[in-house]
Formats: structure tokens, sequence, C-alpha cells
């Protein structure tokens, strides 16, 4: 990796071609710029985004406006109880025609690959996404097949709906760099959806880039510079969660890499090749959250993950600037 400092015209480059990715999904998931440039960073850091929410909010909507804002292939899988692995990653059948066996690849073969409703289908079916989302390939019988690049998994699953659902298992959760709510929008812009929802399908939006274009800016997401002590002080808020009475499972070494990663992309996203504390600040929520198992006295009285994050905060000391500490 190149520890060269990016050139002001690059890091320009990227805030303008994230802005109009925005803008564009904007256009079709109204009223949630803040999720949509949440969604955005977890791409350029290439990680998967989880979306938790009551049915009809846009979910969906938001994968496939930013798979089709970057001129990017797309598959969505229903998850039901009774999908299969092979579903989900492909299956080896052997052509009479060839004499021999030829790899059929599933729906994972895609660079945006939406998995709805994700906690419906079996733990083994869960399952058969844990490689190609840590690994970016597919191995059946023993053979591995890379999935297209850049890759990410959107899956969305429903709160409310508890009957014939699977909880998702720690090391799943773990492997999604941020978990999302879309949430109600606001009555202005309900009105608004009334008024042209036919017009606000992804599939009639213009490409703002290609995915060639996406995989330079991912490679630049990896040069932004992280000062040492922004590096202890993702360590030491991972720590606080760790050591806090009302946690039984803190947040895991890949959670503080999730959180420098996406912090990297939001801060170009934000026309800056540096990483400040509010960057890691900001994105504490979306990437620590659902790490976090709490005790099953916390969960009693009604203790969230945001209340622990919020302590975390508090009891963890921001760094000071380069000039402030050589000046103490």
């Amino acid at each position: 990796m190149s520890t060269e400092p990016l050139p002001p015209a690059h890091i320009e480059g990227f805030a303008g071609i994230a802005a109009q990715l925005a803008d564009r999904i904007g256009m079709v998931v109204l009223g949630k710029p803040d999720v949509v440039r949440l969604a955005l960073a977890a791409f350029f850091a290439q990680g998967h985004v989880l979306l938790e929410d009551v049915p009809g909010v846009g979910k969906t909507t938001l994968a496939r406006a930013l798979a089709a804002a970057v001129r990017g292939q797309w598959r969505r899988i229903q998850f039901t109880p009774d999908l299969l692995p092979s579903d989900v990653s492909g299956v080896t059948i052997f052509n009479q025609a060839s004499r021999g066996f030829e790899f059929h690849p599933g729906p994972v073969f895609a660079n945006i690959v939406i998995a709805d409703e994700i906690n419906r289908a079996s733990p083994k079916t869960q399952s058969a996404l844990l490689e190609v989302m840590e690994e970016r390939r597919v191995t059946v019988d023993g053979v591995p097949h890379p999935v297209p690049q850049p890759f990410l998994v959107v899956a969305t699953q429903n709160p409310v709906e508890m009957d014939g659902t699977y909880r998702l298992p720690e090391a799943q959760l773990d492997r999604f760099l941020v978990k999302l709510s879309v949430g109600y929008p606001a009555e202005e812009v309900e009105v608004e959806v009334l008024r042209g929802a036919a017009l606000r399908s992804p599939d009639a939006l213009e490409p703002v880039t290609d995915t060639a274009t996406v995989g330079e800016m991912v490679r630049m997401a990896s040069r932004v510079h992280i000062a040492d002590p922004l590096y202890t002080y993702a360590v030491r808020l991972a720590a606080a969660t760790r050591d806090h009475p009302q946690v039984r499972v803190g947040v895991s070494p890949r959670g503080v890499i999730a959180l420098t990663r996406a912090a990297s992309a939001w801060a170009l996203i934000n026309g800056r090749g540096f990483v400040l504390p509010e960057d890691l600040k900001t994105l504490l929520q979306p990437v620590f959250a659902h790490r976090l198992l709490l005790s099953a006295d916390a969960q009693l009285r009604g203790v969230t993950a945001a209340e622990v994050l919020d302590d975390a905060v508090r009891s963890v000391p921001v760094p000071l600037p380069d000039n402030q500490r050589a000046g103490a």
C-alpha cells in the first residue's frame, strides 16, 4: 500500500463523485441523506450493510439505487426457510454434452447483492454468505470462484416479524461493516413520494460512474491518513465496551478495523485526506452497536447499545491535535 498522501485534486474528485452519487440516490430515497452517505462510506470501504427496519421504508430501493448509480450488476435473493446454500452460492452440474462438470454461479456473483429478509432463512443457508462476505470468493466442491469487484452485500431484516425467523449469529453480524435503519419519512417527504411514486424507480436512474472508477475510489480510501493517536483512540473506545458492566461481549478487533476503514471513506466523502476524531464518533454507533452483546440484566432493564456507546465516548479522552500535544 502506498504511504504517499493523496493529492488534493484526487481528494476533491472523490468527494465530487460521492456527492453526485448521494444526490442521484437521493432522487429515489427521499429525505434520508445521512443513511445514503453512510451506505456509500461502507461501499467505498468495501464493507457490507445490514438494514434493519419495518417493511416498505425503502431498504431494497436504496440498494438498487446504489447499483444503478454506479452502473453495477445487482442481484436480489429473497431469503425463505426453504432456501438452500447452493441457491445462494451456485452449484456444479455435470454437462452431458461436454462430459464434464460446469459451475453455475449463484446470485452472489454480482457487484451488489441484496439479501432480502436474511433472518428468514435457516442458519445453514445464512452461513453460505460468510465466506463470500469476508473473502470475496465462493468455494464449491473445493474450487474457489472469485466474485466481481467491487462487491457489496446489502442485507435487510424485519425487526417486528418474529414468526419464522432465525436470529443472525454473532459471527455473521460481525461481517457487516455497518447496521443502519432507514426509518419512516417525514410528512412532507411522504407526500412527495405519493406525488411521484411511479417516477421514482431506481431503474430510471442515470449512472454517475462505473465500477472501474469505484474500484479506484476504494483504493484511495485505503490510503487516507490516520494518525497514531486516532488508532489508539479507536482501540480504547472498543476496550470501553469490553469493560462496560452492562456488556457481555464487547467489540472485537474486527470491529475496530471496520471503524477505521469506514472513517477513512467517510473522511474522503467529506473532502479530507485524513481522519478526525469526529469521524470516529460519528461512525461509532453504525459500526459498533450491532457488535455488542448486552448482559441479561441490561436487556431486562431496557439498556440499549447506543447508551453503552455514549458511555464509552464520555469515558475515553479525545486525542489532542499534534500542535496542542507538542505544546502541552
